[in-house]
């Protein structure tokens, strides 16, 4: 682990990303995404794709971690009202709250669309415009006032990401309470992630999964690059521990005493 990568001294995104990259075995890297007051900041941003068709963002998320590229939207680049919203690009408006379009599809009753859209965590719409997602290491060379995501966002297994999170915990512990909306649950990770600077965990939704190329053993983190950097140092301390990822299975039938003798405090074997 490089000793450069602490809460008090983080690293460079490009060292942040290959370390969570080692450290998680991760089979797509990480990825930023930051959002935009005016669609006219996505002209100043070098080699940046603008889309050539109408996407989910789950398809955007997908070409940024999936194919390595950065990528940049506007309300009209997003397909209907429901992607727009979770990012604060568009939606919200009675229509939206009213979930009528999901219900019968994903849901019994109008009522109970309506519930859901309530649910979901959003950034509030009006002060966006634009929203760009791309590789972590790409960010250094988009320039001033774009250099820095609001969030990072990377996938893992249920494994990698409970030592992810067994690491933000070693130091200044905190409990984890995430939600569930179901479907739309971009809004448990990146909506949720922009809309408060948490670390927002999240079980990608079907249309993550059907439109965003998200596979069926994968979870989504969102949060701050600065907690990526008090992630590794935690998994860093956990390593001396001897906790390491992947987890070595002990078995099923064996005498436990001795693994949990090192594993857990004194008096447990």
């Amino acid at each position: 682990m490089n000793p450069a990568v602490t809460p008090s001294a983080p690293a460079d995104l490009a060292t942040l990303a290959a370390e969570l990259e080692r450290t998680l075995k991760l089979r797509t890297p990480p990825i930023g995404m930051k959002l935009f007051e005016s669609a006219a900041a996505l002209a100043a941003i070098p080699r940046l794709r603008r889309p050539q068709a109408v996407h989910t963002l789950d398809q955007v998320v997908g070409q940024a971690a999936r194919l390595g590229w950065a990528v940049g939207v506007t309300a009209d680049d997003l397909v209907g009202a429901q992607c727009r919203a979770v990012v604060g690009l568009g939606g919200q408006d009675a229509d939206w709250y009213s979930g009528k379009d999901m219900a019968g599809v994903w849901f019994a009753t109008v009522e109970d669309s309506a519930r859901h859209q309530a649910a979901m965590r959003v950034v509030p719409a009006g002060r966006y415009q634009a929203l760009v997602a791309a590789p972590l290491p790409r960010w250094a060379g988009f320039g001033e006032g774009a250099s820095e995501p609001d969030i990072a966002l990377f996938y893992a297994t249920p494994g990698a990401m409970i030592y992810f999170i067994n690491g933000l915990q070693w130091s200044g512990y905190q409990r984890f309470d995430w939600s569930v909306v179901g479907e739309s649950s971009c809004a448990d990770s990146w909506g949720r992630a922009l809309a408060t600077g948490q670390p927002s965990l999240s079980i990608p939704c079907f249309a993550e999964r059907r439109y965003g190329g998200v596979l069926d053993d994968e979870m989504l983190m969102a949060l701050r690059p600065a907690d990526i950097a008090k992630a590794l140092a935690g998994m860093a301390a956990l390593s001396k521990n001897g906790l390491r990822y992947p987890f070595a299975t002990y078995g099923i039938q064996q005498d436990v005493r001795a693994g949990m003798g090192v594993s857990y405090p004194k008096g447990s074997a």
